[in-house]
């Protein structure tokens, strides 16, 4: 048996997204049938709790759109009208320590060439991101890759010409099989329950406007306040 967090959006007048673990059984191995049986397991035992509509986001998915928005597959166009995949982007933005980083090269690789590049070191700490030269801090833990996210995958629906991503708007709960919560920070399926979230509560182009305005928003948002210590008063109070 294995726990994995089904991200929703907040129905409630309370938040944003919800977060709930759900115990499944987890079938071992790394073959794609494999994952697909534990995907499919997480699911219906996520059903059996009354969590439905729900979308695996991951290059795992068994629906193309879950597989497009992956982070590895997920990309936009910089400043300079350049390709940038959004793992890329969020691993050369890292600024560890002794002045290491932002390394803004990794941008021009692709997502499995970034994770061979003995720059990014999981025990090296992280005390910031940058990225178009705004500068964010590692608080709250999940606001800068959410930020790049929702920005990117706003972008693909609105530029793309791929209708496929707009499906993402059909779906209310999100998983990830792959994002371990005991392990990891950062997850697509979150990012994905905040952006349908903000986009149903018509915060979505006041949230992306700014930095200060994303922030402002997460800040209020009792999910927010919970998973990264960040407290202010709630949003809806």
């Amino acid at each position: 048996m294995a726990q994995r967090p089904v991200f929703s959006v907040d129905e409630t007048n309370k938040g944003l997204i919800t977060e709930k673990l759900i115990e499944f059984e987890y079938f071992t191995g790394f073959s794609r049938s494999q994952k697909e049986k534990s995907i499919s397991s997480l699911h219906k035992a996520a059903s059996h709790k009354g969590i439905n509509s729900i979308l695996e986001v991951s290059t795992k998915s068994s629906s193309p759109v879950g597989v497009l928005l992956s982070a590895f597959n997920l990309s936009f166009l910089s400043s300079e009208n350049k390709q940038i995949f959004l793992e890329s982007a969020f691993q050369g933005s890292k600024i560890y320590e002794n002045n290491d980083g932002p390394h803004t090269d990794l941008y021009n690789l692709s997502p499995s060439d970034v994770k061979k590049d003995e720059r990014i070191d999981r025990n090296k700490k992280i005390i910031g991101f940058q990225f178009n030269n705004i500068f964010w801090n590692t608080e709250p833990k999940t606001a800068f890759y959410d930020w790049l996210y929702l920005n990117a995958l706003k972008f693909n629906i609105e530029n793309s010409g791929n209708q496929a991503y707009k499906e993402v708007l059909n779906y209310s709960s999100f998983t990830n099989i792959e994002f371990n919560h005991k392990k990891s920070i950062n997850c697509q399926a979150r990012s994905c329950a905040l952006y349908v979230s903000l986009y149903q509560k018509k915060l979505l182009d006041k949230a992306l406007a700014n930095k200060e305005s994303f922030l402002e928003i997460l800040s209020k948002d009792p999910f927010y306040i919970t998973q990264n210590k960040y407290k202010q008063k709630g949003l809806f109070d």
